[in-house]
């Protein structure tokens, strides 16, 4: 066999180093969930003596975890589902059909994602508020509360996300328009061109939109802080931050919290693994 060169070694154990300096926190979050409040920093083993599960009952009902994890629960699959659709919906208007002043709307649509997040809180605070017909409010949009603290407003900045638009754009723009001709041939209109025949061949793209989708709506702090008032529409990020702003820090519940906001995002992206890298693979190779 023939010996690895010393830069493959060199490589390999810096990769290795890197692996563990990554893993390390999240076995010492994961050790701390299963160890008793008491005993928390009093052991130094990776591997609990008396391991116990305490610390998820706490974070799920004193912390009100499960409630916040049912409220971003629900706001991520309205976030996905429109992301999913309307995002490669518009990608495939921009790349196969054509408009007058198609380059310079694209432009400017995309050129909103360079806008920090802070410049924009406020008007889409505002615009939130002002729904017309939602919490209160009359055709106006005044007298009420509108979207706020509730479900549909944390949702509402992130229906849509420019970044989305962009990949789905780059991903059907390697599609031949030949597909297109074809079935506009035969009488087929857009719609029916695009949910029957594009579409269908996008598999790859909708993982990676709906990976990015909910890992950013999930992983979201400010604006739910921003927008909601009560404990019952608390997002996970929200719960989590108030055990570490209550006074009495409860490392253990922490820990155990952090678990079980990390399986989601764990779970989306296994179930999506292949077809995410392939996507992100296609639009790296096409783009």
């Amino acid at each position: 066999m023939k010996p690895k060169p010393v830069r493959t070694i060199g490589t390999n154990l810096v990769l290795i180093a890197v692996t563990i300096a990554v893993l390390v926190p999240f076995l010492w979050m994961l050790s701390l969930a299963f160890t008793p409040a008491d005993r928390a920093f009093a052991a130094s083993d990776l591997i609990p003596s008396s391991p116990t599960m305490t610390n998820f009952t706490t974070a799920l009902t004193s912390g009100g975890l499960g409630r916040a994890m049912l409220n971003s629960t629900a706001v991520a699959i309205i976030v996905v589902a429109t992301n999913c659709l309307f995002a490669s919906m518009a990608g495939y208007a921009f790349a196969k059909l054509r408009f007058p002043g198609d380059t310079i709307v694209f432009g400017v649509l995309i050129s909103t994602a360079m806008i920090p997040v802070s410049v924009t809180l406020i008007p889409l605070f505002l615009i939130t508020k002002g729904i017309p017909f939602a919490g209160g409010n009359d055709i106006l949009g005044a007298g009420g509360t509108g979207l706020l603290n509730s479900i549909g407003g944390l949702a509402l900045p992130y229906l849509v996300v420019p970044l989305n638009i962009f990949l789905s754009r780059q991903y059907f723009l390697e599609f031949p328009d030949e597909l297109a001709e074809a079935a506009r041939t035969d009488g087929a209109g857009e719609l029916r061109i695009f949910f029957q025949i594009y579409l269908p061949l996008a598999k790859p793209l909708l993982a990676t939109l709906g990976v990015f989708a909910f890992t950013g709506i999930w992983d979201d702090f400010l604006w739910p802080l921003v927008i909601t008032n009560t404990d019952a529409m608390n997002t996970v990020q929200l719960a989590l931050a108030k055990f570490l702003t209550s006074g009495n820090v409860q490392y253990g519940p922490v820990m155990a919290g952090a678990v079980l906001v990390t399986v989601p995002v764990l779970l989306v992206f296994a179930f999506n693994q292949r077809a995410f890298i392939s996507g992100l693979a296609d639009g790296g190779i096409k783009g």
